[in-house]
């Protein structure tokens, strides 16, 4: 697998898990998972998963028959994510930390990949777009949200992939269908 992205500092990772803390007092971030049409025993990948802040919500909406596999460059992301499965006992979720190894998560096992708020930081967006292409159904979804780069950017990168077809536009994110030609 491509190196992706390099992790943040501890110390500028630290300060993201507050940040997103303290946003998190006033919004629900994981009001965001309604637009994905996740259902009960579907296998889903948070993918570059931060803290997360998603992960009770998934994993109540796929159910006990379904899987999530949160997935992150950061060896930190994955502690706090083995902290929060053991906390709320989500029995559902796999951690997986994305590095150098031969990727963990199967080919073709995923119904829905969602990919928030870290696009703008990926190094190969080429490699990480073919390694979503990898690890999705034919028939799967792709959510990718812009982060902080304009949307034309976004576009961009995804058609020099040359992986996926744009289905929608959404303020947040693009919704993306694989292209298997």
């Amino acid at each position: 697998m491509p190196k992706l992205c390099n992790p943040q500092s501890e110390s500028g990772y630290r300060l993201m898990v507050w940040t997103f803390r303290l946003m998190d007092l006033f919004a629900k971030p994981d009001r965001h998972l309604d637009a994905f049409d996740l259902k009960k025993e579907m296998v889903v990948v948070d993918y570059g998963c931060g803290p997360g802040r998603y992960l009770r919500k998934a994993a109540q909406m796929v159910g006990p028959d379904g899987k999530v596999f949160a997935a992150d460059v950061h060896p930190m992301a994955i502690d706090l994510v083995k902290r929060k499965i053991e906390k709320h006992r989500l029995t559902n979720v796999v951690p997986v930390l994305l590095d150098d190894q031969p990727a963990t998560i199967a080919k073709q096992c995923a119904d829905v990949v969602y990919a928030l708020d870290m696009f703008h930081q990926v190094d190969d967006p080429v490699g990480f777009l073919a390694d979503i292409h990898r690890i999705i159904k034919h028939e799967g979804v792709f959510y990718l949200e812009d982060g902080h780069q304009d949307r034309s950017q976004s576009l961009g990168k995804v058609r020099r992939s040359n992986h996926w077809r744009v289905i929608r536009e959404h303020k947040r994110f693009i919704e993306l269908r694989t292209r298997r030609d």
